[in-house]
């Protein structure tokens, strides 16, 4: 029989990576603000509360299991990724990276295009920035 009921500590530390990444996630953007040709820089309000824990968390495990240096450094990342790219262009990416190594003609579909390959590229040097600057080493 599995004892189900976290320990105290890990439950803590659950918690208040939840609350330091909604914190973020939280502020409404402006719905009045005029449509501009400018290109807008992503926010950190970009990233929904639940991708940004789920990305916390597989960050946490491959970097040795939940520790309150990891939790924080796992956080500081994907703020960084958040600084470089898009939501939508950080999803983007992920997909066309997960499925790049699909065979044949139909992987060609994620791996060829110029799109692909330039947020697969722009994907990788947004978590070779966060590497760099949350992680102590």
């Amino acid at each position: 029989m599995h004892n189900t009921r976290l320990k105290p500590l890990t439950t803590l530390m659950l918690l208040s990576t939840i609350s330091l990444l909604s914190a973020c996630a939280t502020t409404p953007e402006d719905a009045t603000a005029v449509a501009s040709t400018e290109p807008v820089a992503p926010t950190c309000n970009d990233f929904p509360t639940r991708d940004r824990i789920e990305y916390v968390l597989n960050c946490v495990a491959q970097h040795g299991g939940l520790s309150y240096i990891n939790q924080y450094a796992c956080g500081c990342k994907v703020d960084k990724i958040a600084e470089k790219l898009t939501f939508n262009e950080y999803e983007s990416a992920k997909t066309f990276s997960y499925l790049k190594s699909t065979p044949g003609e139909s992987g060609g579909v994620f791996r060829d295009p110029k799109q692909s390959k330039d947020l697969r590229t722009r994907l990788k040097e947004a978590e070779e920035y966060a590497e760099k600057n949350c992680f102590v080493k």
